[in-house]
This record gives C-alpha cells, structure tokens and sequence, in this order.
C-alpha cells in the first residue's frame, strides 16, 4: 500500500510504457481499457530511432503510458504482449511512489475485475 498522507492507504499503482505502431495504437489501448486492466491510456505521438537485426530502424509510433495496479501489471504485460504486432515489444513498468489520492483510488476502482 501507498501511504498519501493520509489515513486510507491505496493500492500500488504504477505506470507501463510502451511504444505501438500507430495503426495499431487505438486498438490495443481500447482492448485494456474494455478489459479493466488499466485505467486510462495516454497515446503519444513519437518518433523511434533504434537498430534491430543488425539494421537502423526510424519509426514514427505512438507511445501508450498506461496506468494500472501493481497487482495487475503481469497480466497487463501479458495482454500487451498478445495484442502486440512486434516481435520484442518495449514494455516498461516503473512504480507509482506517491500522488494525488483521488486520483490514485480513481486507478484502483477502475481495473477492478
């Protein structure tokens, strides 16, 4: 649990990046959210430079910044990595250390099952 500063403690939450084509942005966020695996999805419009196989790639993709429940973050990971077209997805997760506790317990209402 996070303590706020408060007296009710809210579940972990934390944040898990990655980057999509952005044909396929749209779809897979809308998949996490109708599932309840992540609150709300922020897509960013970014532009990827990196080798793969040897070669130099520059994408133009979107950056999807998902917030979940620590709990639920191998189950998001696994569904990102289904949904997901690359081979070797970029999937990040970093914790939440503190934050505005409505907000927070907003997250953690909004993935429950």
């Amino acid at each position: 649990m996070v303590e706020t500063g408060s007296r009710n403690p809210v579940p972990e939450i934390c944040v898990i990046f990655s980057t999509v084509p952005v044909l396929k942005s749209q779809e897979i966020a809308r998949a996490l959210l109708d599932r309840h695996l992540v609150a709300c999805v922020n897509m960013m419009p970014v532009r990827s430079w990196y080798r793969w196989k040897g070669g130099f790639c520059d994408d133009e993709e979107h950056l999807l910044v998902l917030k979940t429940r620590k709990e639920m973050a191998e189950t998001v990971i696994r569904e990102l990595k289904a949904l997901h077209p690359y081979e070797v997805p970029e999937i990040i997760v970093l914790p939440v250390t503190g934050g505005h506790l409505p907000y927070l317990a907003w997250v953690h209402e909004e993935t429950q099952e």
